[in-house]
């Protein structure tokens, strides 16, 4: 069983994340990626997809146009784990590569 991190944990690991929140009491980590248009969106979301068929651990996530909504949680321990934690900074990776396509130094992180 997957197990839920400590606030101490959390808040440590929230260090590490650009732009994420916790919702629900603690419950899940939340973010909204802008991208350009659709089709960077879109191919965001399939990048991930593939990460996320790889890792086993699914987003819940919604895509209007331009925009995803990410929720993260771990179901089988009934908050954030640290496989959540990994997720997020994956997902920011991936989003950091779409929005600075020259830049290889993720200090100066736009989004």
């Amino acid at each position: 069983m997957t197990e839920k991190l400590s606030s101490d944990e959390l808040h440590e690991a929230l260090k590490k994340l650009h732009g994420w929140e916790v919702i629900k009491e603690g419950s899940a980590l939340f973010k909204t990626y802008e991208f350009v248009d659709f089709i960077q969106a879109f191919s965001f979301m399939t990048q991930v997809a593939f990460y996320s068929e790889r890792v086993n651990h699914h987003p819940e996530w919604t895509n209007i146009y331009n925009k995803v909504q990410v929720k993260l949680l771990s179901h089988d321990c009934g908050g954030i784990s640290a496989k959540d934690i990994a997720f997020a900074l994956f997902m920011d990776e991936a989003a950091f590569r779409f929005f600075n396509p020259c830049m290889t130094n993720q200090s100066d992180l736009i989004f």
